[in-house]
């Protein structure tokens, strides 16, 4: 049989619990449309006046970043041989082209065959689909060709052990009135004669963004979700916002700061980490005035007074920011340095936490095996 990553003899488990902050700013963009508003206008809070992200969203990004690094992906937007969108069975049948069919005879199985065939099945899949061991799946389909029937082996969904609840701006957003009305001209026919139609294209001025993520270590047994899936978190979310926001409406939106807490004690998170940020009004633009990220001071005050309370329940932490990112704390700037690898943010965990906890992020290298604690200080 072949050997998969998922086997209880060579899974990793996960052993913490962690909580994620990820945020990024848009200018000028639509960083989530809603199609049922009749022209993919922002989602906006009608009584914060927030922009809203959804994390439909979010995962879209990091599923299609994932599909660009190499991994695996069941949920995707491809084409079938045909020319038309893939149906979820052939997205199925493409995870499990690491399984011989042709080894197996459905119909001449005893109790031990059918264990080990749903072992092999399960193992080809999870080892081919990153996502589903992120995020999980629903599997309620039927397989078609040489694959028919291998579906009654797989559970008829997986809980996705990574969730994020949807993001947040942390201030009021205003839509861009400049772009809510665009004329496209065209040549319309063989004179060349020019007609033009509006496009509707609306836009928010300036929003940051807040994501709050948990990896739950208990749920990662269930789709063997690994420590180094947990640790390609720490770049994927970064490198996802870089390289996947090209089409027109999401360009503009970069990655800001990146902060993944991975916490000591079995079942433990303090929660709602995004909660504790704000805009710092005395080092900021009127936040109606703001329009790239050097007009915003993030408050990280209430953010690192949780974590320094709390010091003795984490871990370590994976943290990474922008070079033109500004935060404060107390009323002290927290400020780039003058080389990519230091930060005030950085500086300011480092005397919350001891240096040992905390670990820088290099969002274009691979995670490092084991996580900073302070019993290496």
């Amino acid at each position: 049989m072949t050997e998969h990553a998922y086997a209880d003899d060579s899974y990793d488990p996960v052993q913490h619990r962690s909580e994620i902050v990820f945020c990024y700013d848009a200018v000028d963009a639509n960083p989530n449309g809603n199609p049922l508003s009749g022209a993919n206008r922002p989602r906006i809070d009608p009584q914060t006046q927030q922009a809203v992200v959804t994390d439909v969203r979010l995962k879209r990004y990091l599923r299609d970043q994932l599909d660009a690094d190499g991994h695996g992906v069941y949920v995707r937007n491809v084409k079938n041989e045909k020319g038309n969108q893939s149906e979820r069975w052939e997205l199925l049948r493409d995870r499990l082209k690491g399984l011989d069919p042709d080894e197996w005879d459905l119909g001449d199985l005893n109790e031990e065959g059918e264990a080990k065939l749903r072992e092999d099945i399960f193992g080809a899949f999870l080892d081919d689909a990153a996502d589903v061991r992120y995020f999980g799946a629903t599997m309620s389909l039927d397989l078609q060709g040489k694959y028919e029937g291998f579906e009654d082996y797989l559970p008829d969904h997986f809980t996705g052990p990574v969730q994020f609840s949807p993001g947040k701006t942390i201030h009021p957003v205003q839509e861009n009135e400049e772009y809510n009305s665009l004329t496209s001209v065209i040549a319309t026919g063989a004179d060349k004669e020019q007609g033009g139609f509006d496009l509707d294209d609306h836009r928010i001025q300036y929003g940051f963004v807040a994501f709050h993520g948990l990896v739950d270590e208990h749920g990662a047994a269930d789709t063997k979700l690994s420590p180094a899936d947990v640790k390609r978190l720490d770049t994927l979310c970064w490198r996802a916002l870089k390289n996947q926001t090209i089409s027109r409406s999401k360009v503009g939106q970069e990655p800001r700061l990146y902060l993944r807490v991975e916490y000591a004690d079995e079942g433990y998170h303090l929660g709602g980490l995004t909660r504790d940020l704000g805009v710092d009004a005395g080092h900021s633009e009127p936040i109606e005035q703001v329009r790239t990220i050097r007009d915003l001071t993030v408050d990280l005050s209430d953010l690192l007074s949780r974590l320094e309370r709390n010091a003795d329940r984490i871990e370590g932490v994976r943290v990474a920011a922008s070079d033109v990112f500004e935060a404060s704390a107390d009323g002290e700037l927290l400020t780039p340095g003058d080389d990519r690898g230091s930060h005030g943010v950085y500086e300011a965990l480092r005397d919350r936490l001891g240096t040992a906890r905390v670990d820088v992020v290099d969002v274009y290298e691979e995670a490092p095996e084991t996580m900073p604690t302070a019993a290496e200080d």
